[in-house]
């Protein structure tokens, strides 16, 4: 095959046919910003209540320190369900269009969310109340496994070729605003209520007041118009994607060298790229977003306040760091940006590590920002729009999701527990978690460097980016 054939970014992306307004595009934005807020909320709020009320409220029968392990189990089971949710949604979205899939995984995830703060305790239907926590937790991961990586593909699919992402980056920004959202109203509650009213009832109103974001998100999405490229591809007739044997047929007809090269090659370098820029920009979040706060807290032994303030202010810094580096990717490719923040992320592990184990206040501060903003929602802010940019348009949506999803869960599931078990073994040194760092971020660098430009390609094309 020949260089001009191949599917990179060798030709400016062709104009779109199915044309779409400012007004549609600016919904498509609020949508995608509205899915990933409300699910970064609902588990923000899970995660907070499983740590402050849930071991007392649904785990009442068992001894105070196995109720704590039950409510955290109980967190973990919405993150196993949710790449089953990623294959059955996404594959739904790859065959009859991206806006259905959103607006159920939008209302499966709000509902089971809402539905929480409904439900009785141990206390009042004994055994039954944990066994209905675990059935939502398992329905809101379930629509959660398909919703971020849905967003990016809706708005990678709907923004200008020249401006995906500055557009794109309003998914990652989402991240931050529902984990603010739901921190602050837990902050609140905590500051304006008895402990004991907020273990009677007082927990109920975040889940509760949930609704009114999952209404709102649901309006949107229902005035939502179908993503371009999806009715676009030659694949698509009257708005549901032909089988195999039918779209093999009409390439053949039609001459679609395109289709017929799509069908013919396998995206096994487009998954292993994408795979480990996931990967490392996930690991690198489970050892700052979570280990880095318990290595402060009882490690360094610091103020329990010190942790969730660090985590605010940088989140607050990543609404300036997410949008910049959408707009770097647009100007200088997202490929370059790519070995650029990683390798300045290598740079900066060994010194911001350093920082904060000085245990000084002022420097905790500055190295969890520098390495939180750089190595987790800079990478993560390229990350939503390059993968789904990677992938082919018949599969972009599946490939997408799985890959998000089961490199996020390898990553994170076992970033914190090999770390917390190496610091331990190292009577508190954080040149493990420097290692780790490392590791990570050298895996999303590999790949970058490995894979060729895939900034602006041609979304309707059927083929992968390598």
């Amino acid at each position: 095959m020949s260089s001009s054939s191949l599917p990179g970014v060798d030709a400016p992306a062709p104009p779109p046919v199915a044309t779409r307004s400012m007004g549609d595009l600016v919904r498509a934005a609020v949508s995608g910003w509205l899915g990933t807020a409300l699910e970064f909320m609902d588990f923000q709020l899970y995660s907070l209540a499983a740590a402050l009320v849930f071991s007392q409220l649904f785990f009442a029968g068992e001894s105070p320190g196995m109720a704590v392990v039950l409510a955290m189990a109980t967190y973990g089971v919405g993150y196993v369900a949710r790449p089953v949710g990623a294959f059955v949604f996404a594959r739904i979205g790859d065959k009859v269009g991206r806006r259905k899939v959103l607006f159920y995984t939008i209302l499966l995830m709000g509902a089971a969310t809402t539905l929480i703060g409904f439900l009785p305790t141990y206390a009042q239907v004994g055994i039954l109340a944990p066994i209905l926590l675990v059935i939502l937790r398992l329905a809101q991961g379930f629509g959660a496994g398909a919703e971020i990586s849905g967003a990016g593909v809706m708005l990678s699919e709907y923004a200008p070729a020249n401006r995906r992402g500055i557009i794109a980056s309003l998914v990652a920004l989402g991240t931050n605003c529902g984990t603010l959202f739901a921190s602050a109203i837990w902050a609140i509650l905590l500051a304006v209520m008895l402990e004991s009213d907020v273990i009677e009832w007082g927990w109920r109103i975040p889940f509760i007041g949930s609704a009114v974001i999952m209404v709102f998100a649901l309006w949107v999405r229902f005035n939502l118009k179908e993503s371009p490229v999806f009715e676009e591809r030659s694949d698509v007739v009257d708005g549901k994607a032909l089988s195999r044997d039918e779209v093999v047929k009409l390439a053949t007809e039609t001459n679609d060298i395109r289709t017929l090269e799509s069908l013919e090659r396998k995206p096994i370098k487009a998954v292993i790229v994408s795979f480990f820029l996931r990967f490392g920009q996930a690991g690198n979040s489970g050892l700052v977003q979570t280990y880095l706060i318990s290595f402060i807290t009882i490690t360094l032994a610091m103020s329990k306040e010190v942790g969730p303030e660090v985590v605010i202010v940088s989140s607050l810094i990543g609404f300036l760091t997410i949008p910049l580096m959408g707009f770097l990717g647009d100007r200088f490719g997202r490929r370059r940006m790519y070995i650029i923040m990683t390798s300045l992320s290598l740079l900066l592990i060994v010194p911001t590590l350093l920082m904060i184990n000085t245990a000084e206040v002022v420097w905790v501060f500055v190295g969890y920002a520098l390495i939180h903003n750089i190595s987790v929602l800079g990478l993560a802010s390229m990350e939503n729009i390059s993968i789904p940019e990677i992938f082919g348009a018949r599969n972009r949506y599946t490939l997408t999701a799985m890959v998000r999803e089961i490199a996020a869960i390898i990553a994170t599931g076992i970033g914190p527990i090999i770390v917390a078990a190496w610091v331990s073994a190292t009577t508190g040194s954080i040149v493990p978690v420097m290692v780790l760092m490392g590791v990570f971020t050298a895996s999303a660098l590999v790949a970058a460097i490995w894979a060729p430009e895939w900034t602006g390609r041609d979304l309707t094309d059927p083929r992968a980016a390598m």
